[in-house]
């Protein structure tokens, strides 16, 4: 429409490049496939890049913004528009201040996408941030750090570190403080994404140890603990590894994580007369597809779940609507109990994915909290030497054209861990999950 503005352009400006638009190449392109995922080809390699270089920082703006402007599928549900983006960080690579405000700058552009897939990959980040953990996971409640798990039950011991403990300052700043600090550097489609990203930019570091503010059994103590490069932490994955079990009172449980197609058979047998079946889809499902196998036995007929879209490129800049994503078949015996989704930010992507399709089935419900909000394939590419990316690729709707991405999956009923609850050593999701499965309610 705007090769029609009288006030920019004359007619026979406009009638010209209504004319290129009409008669453009639309054979394959010289700089992009899609297989279907678009890839960037053809660019030019540089051998070397100094950011020192004006000309090639410029180039890797353009070739950022651009390859955004025609090709993230999501770039109207951005919280900046995307022009003033450009105009924002135009500065920066043109006359940065240093090394690490340029690589900072590539860092920061990929973020404003608000797309939990989205960032942008250099060395230089261990430089600016430090290449040292503590031995604690947490998770972010209410500018608190609350520590979930332990990565080595041994090093943890030395810092005395117990499931529970609430962390309010590092080194003097509030956790609040860190967050708001850092919140330019983590990418994430909502704040639930990212108060889940941005745990590195809190607690990693480049000296041996910091010192920490901690609440302990409504005791605030300080103390200094150790941070450890990643090889010397030597993670021990203690998780429990039951891919499916019998939860109390006739009700099933399945780990999607961990699943496997060849094994449904087999479970779903043990569990047809189950009042509930829970799918805990809070981690990252491994197995390709494994959305659909389940569907399987919980659709009575083939039915849409989902809606994509790509880009189209015999004109870039526009997507088109792919066939409606199906499954499932004909199925009389199919699972007649309550089917209970568990998720929270952990699901994204592929997790995401399977949650609408399990949604999808007859007397679905979903428990938890809001999912990561970045559905659908990545792109990845080198913006130029040393410095790479990826993003989110095509778009993912319901079939009604409903969108998920940012917003991810709703609840049914929503659950989010306490401070409390986390400390009690209790799953709150989980239980909210059996007592629907009993009561209904």
């Amino acid at each position: 429409s705007w090769f029609n503005k009288n006030e920019l352009f004359s007619k026979s400006l406009s009638k010209k490049l209504k004319f290129i638009e009409e008669n453009r190449i639309q054979g394959n392109q010289f700089y992009y496939t899609s297989k279907p995922y678009i890839e960037v080809i053809n660019e030019v390699k540089y051998k070397e890049f100094k950011w020192t270089e004006k000309n090639l920082r410029l180039l890797a703006l353009f070739r950022y913004w651009n390859q955004m402007e025609y090709f993230f599928p999501y770039k109207y549900k951005m919280d900046q528009n995307w022009d003033s983006v450009l105009l924002e960080m135009m500065p920066r690579f043109s006359n940065p201040e240093s090394e690490k405000d340029f690589a900072l700058a590539m860092r920061e552009i990929s973020i404003k996408l608000n797309d939990t897939h989205a960032s942008t990959q250099m060395r230089q980040m261990y430089d600016y941030f430090g290449d040292k953990f503590i031995t604690a996971d947490v998770v972010f409640i209410d500018d608190k750090a609350v520590v979930v798990a332990l990565k080595n039950d041994s090093l943890a011991k030395i810092d005395d570190f117990k499931i529970g403990d609430v962390v309010t300052k590092v080194d003097g700043k509030t956790v609040g403080d860190l967050i708001k600090e850092n919140l330019k550097y983590a990418e994430g489609s909502n704040m639930p994404a990212i108060l889940k990203n941005i745990y590195w930019t809190v607690f990693n570091g480049k000296t041996e140890s910091i010192e920490i503010e901690f609440i302990r059994d409504n005791i605030t103590s300080v103390k200094k603990i150790k941070r450890y490069t990643y090889s010397k932490l030597k993670i021990i994955n203690a998780r429990d590894e039951v891919k499916w079990k019998f939860l109390e009172d006739s009700i099933g449980y399945i780990d999607v994580e961990s699943i496997k197609a060849d094994e449904l058979s087999n479970v779903m047998e043990q569990f047809k007369n189950t009042k509930a079946i829970v799918f805990d889809a809070r981690k990252y499902p491994k197995e390709p597809n494994i959305e659909e196998d389940i569907a399987q036995y919980l659709y009575p007929e083939e039915k849409a779940y989902a809606k994509f879209i790509d880009v189209d490129l015999s004109y870039p800049g526009r997507y088109v609507w792919r066939e409606d994503q199906k499954t499932g078949k004909t199925n009389a015996d199919y699972y007649k109990g309550k089917v209970i989704i568990l998720q929270n930010e952990r699901t994204q992507s592929h997790g995401e994915h399977l949650v609408m399709c399990l949604q999808a089935a007859p007397n679905a419900t979903i428990i938890g909290s809001q999912t990561s909000g970045a559905d659908g394939g990545t792109c990845r590419f080198e913006i130029i030497k040393g410095y790479s990316t990826i993003f989110t690729g095509f778009g993912v709707f319901y079939p009604n054209k409903k969108e998920t991405q940012r917003i991810g999956i709703v609840p049914d009923i929503e659950v989010k861990p306490t401070i409390l609850g986390i400390q009690q050593g209790k799953d709150e999701v989980l239980e909210r999950a059996i007592l629907f499965a009993k009561s209904g309610k």
